[in-house]
């Protein structure tokens, strides 16, 4: 049995709009203030064991406004929203309000590590 190429009509053939990389471009610089300010937050939480030990004790208490308050005490400018259970803490970085939505970081943090059951 012989296979021979099928190829699509002509009329079906995908057309890609023009390359314009202005928003990519901009993704991109959007990107390096959330990359700045995670490096704040994770400078801090690891320089710093009674800031680390304060935000980790309100987490663990369900205080989502004071960790917030916490978080944005360090001068960053993203918008951080947070998630945290009895494993760790999730931070979601984006740009802050009314600025270009282009991107996000998540960085997950633990501090527990359960066994697992045997």
């Amino acid at each position: 049995m012989i296979f021979y190429p099928v190829f699509p009509p002509p009329y079906m053939i995908r057309q890609y709009p023009p390359i314009n990389p202005a928003i990519f471009s901009q993704s991109a610089t959007a990107a390096q203030t959330i990359m700045k300010d995670a490096s704040i937050i994770l400078k801090k939480l690891s320089e710093s064991k009674s800031f680390a030990k304060n935000v980790m004790s309100a987490a663990q208490e369900g205080k989502t406004k004071e960790v917030q308050r916490m978080i944005q005490s360090l001068g960053i400018k993203s918008k951080v929203d947070l998630y945290f259970n009895p494993d760790g803490i999730r931070f979601t970085l984006s740009p802050p309000a009314g600025a270009f939505s282009c991107c996000q970081l998540v960085i997950g943090l633990r501090w527990n590590i359960f066994p697992l059951p045997s």
